[in-house]
């Protein structure tokens, strides 16, 4: 997303930029909800999607993977994944990043899931998953969430896809009850840009 934080409505600045990197070396390919290379294997480095809005001089970030899980699975947290969230500042914007923010979970000796957000000139912040976790500079949670992609996959492939003809239902949502893993981070909007600035984001996996 193209961000200018003194033109965008105080709810919303809009949808992000989704990219999943590839886990081979060498290779970056674009993907989601289970398309990228060895989504199957590594679940926890699949990203379903990418958000970003600002409330007020706020900028709230959430990244979900592990997508489409049923309620009896539990969350995909994988201490051999590192997500990234990279901000390009330039201008023009250049698509390579100024300044990034990583978040990645642990486990400590009793087998407890913790999550660690740094970067971005913030301290660091550590704490267990499913709780708020905060410092002066950095909220941030980690945790099973209710996905909140909503897609008539019935009605993409039974009709769109065999027929040709765009048919969608509104009311029907193939997703629902579906579970993603999520990461969400608000940081001030000041960290990453000045009054008036603008940037573009996007989010990356890798394994550490």
């Amino acid at each position: 997303m193209i961000y200018k934080r003194n033109s965008l409505p105080r709810t919303l600045g809009g949808l992000g930029l989704l990219l999943a990197t590839s886990l081979t070396s060498g290779a970056a390919m674009a993907a989601d909800h289970q398309e990228a290379p060895g989504a199957t294997a590594l679940l926890a480095a699949d990203i379903g999607d990418y958000y970003a809005w600002h409330e007020g001089d706020m900028l709230n970030l959430v990244l979900t993977f592990g997508t489409f899980a049923p309620p009896d699975l539990p969350a995909a947290f994988n201490a051999d994944i590192l997500y990234t969230l990279h901000f390009d500042t330039s201008l023009p914007a250049d698509g390579i990043s100024d300044i990034d923010l990583f978040a990645r979970f642990a486990q400590d000796a009793s087998g407890n899931w913790g999550l660690q957000v740094s970067g971005a000139s913030n301290s660091p912040l550590e704490g267990p998953v499913e709780t708020v976790i905060s410092n002066s500079e950095v909220t941030a949670w980690g945790g099973l969430a209710d996905d909140p992609f909503f897609f008539d996959q019935t009605g993409f492939i039974n009709q769109t896809v065999a027929t040709g003809t765009l048919a969608f239902d509104p009311t029907r949502d193939d997703v629902a009850g579906l579970n993603v893993t999520a990461v969400a981070i608000q940081i001030p909007v000041a960290t990453i840009v000045s009054e008036g600035g603008t940037f573009q984001t996007w989010s990356t996996t890798s394994t550490l």
